[in-house]
């Protein structure tokens, strides 16, 4: 009988273990009195010591303490919480439908092509309204003649800067050329009117003071688009300032009525804006993207001239 009563007092202690174990909130005060603050942290430890001749102890303390989960409802059996430790937070980027954000390529060479796409949108609209008009009336009244001449005339005087450039880059022969060239056309060819220099194998060269800085070793620079005078570089807008420094037109002016300068510069800028009607309409049809073909047009034949017509190769070529 009595080895009869200690089975049963085992059996019903193990009972009362595992039910501790399947229904915590009846046997815990953290998980059914709110007013009993909850630690997080805490684990369950149901585990009660056994004795090595396979009895219970039911003398020893049982420790039933259960982690509760706040945002859990009540009596659900997501109440207890048997992780280790806190979860680990993600720290990266979110995307939407867990893909990065496309970027466009970018273009080292023009690296402000939003904003020189808005200049270049800026030019191209003055120029609708006001340059090609006037372009477009000046090669319509005009005499073609009357056309040569005024273009040889300021083809003459841009000699001078031509000549002074020449001699900054060392190049003493086409020096010597562009030089001949303005003794030739003013002196025989009354003040430039006519090109007979051109004619004795004279011809002409263009050199500014970009192609002399980027000579000298100065790279070309960002891409960029100037307000009124289109496409440009860094370096040659640099440059830029130093050929309207050395203009001839532009110096004269300050010796002569001050209307002058401006009729002369005026004149010269629409003999300049028609000479490209006809290349006009050839780059409306061809290109796709007016914009990336003005860009690329200038920086390869402005890399051409700084080079003499051979450039080197580059990276970008091999990548091409």
């Amino acid at each position: 009988m009595l080895l009869l009563g200690f089975f049963l007092n085992g059996c019903a202690t193990t009972n009362k273990s595992k039910s501790a174990k399947e229904n915590p909130a009846t046997n815990t005060n953290a998980a059914t009195d709110p007013s009993t603050p909850t630690d997080p942290g805490t684990t369950v430890n149901t585990s009660a010591p056994v004795n090595t001749n396979g009895t219970v102890n039911t003398s020893a303390p049982t420790n039933v303490t259960a982690s509760a989960n706040t945002a859990a409802p009540s009596g659900s059996s997501d109440t207890i919480n048997n992780q280790k430790g806190p979860q680990e937070s993600f720290s990266g980027p979110v995307f939407k439908n867990a893909a990065p954000t496309a970027y466009p390529p970018y273009n080292k060479k023009d690296p402000w092509e939003p904003m020189n796409r808005a200049v270049f949108k800026f030019n191209e609209s003055v120029d609708d309204y006001v340059f090609r008009p006037v372009a477009t009336g000046y090669k319509t009244v005009m005499p073609v003649p009357i056309q040569m001449i005024i273009g040889n005339v300021y083809s003459n005087v841009n000699d001078i800067p031509v000549t002074l450039n020449n001699l900054l880059q060392f190049k003493f022969h086409e020096a010597l050329r562009s030089s001949m060239r303005v003794v030739v056309n003013t002196s025989f060819g009354l003040g430039g009117i006519i090109d007979l220099a051109s004619d004795i194998g004279l011809e002409k060269r263009d050199e500014d003071f970009g192609q002399t800085l980027g000579y000298h070793g100065v790279a070309s620079g960002p891409y960029v688009v100037l307000p009124f005078l289109g496409p440009s570089s860094t370096r040659d807008a640099g440059g830029r300032v130093l050929d309207i420094a050395a203009d001839p037109v532009f110096v004269g002016s300050f010796f002569v009525a001050p209307f002058i300068g401006p009729i002369v510069g005026g004149t010269r800028a629409i003999d300049t804006r028609a000479g490209l009607l006809k290349s006009e309409k050839t780059l409306d049809e061809a290109a796709l993207d007016k914009y990336e073909f003005v860009r690329d047009a200038y920086l390869q034949r402005r890399r051409s001239l700084v080079h003499d017509g051979n450039p080197p190769k580059s990276k970008d070529d091999d990548a091409d």
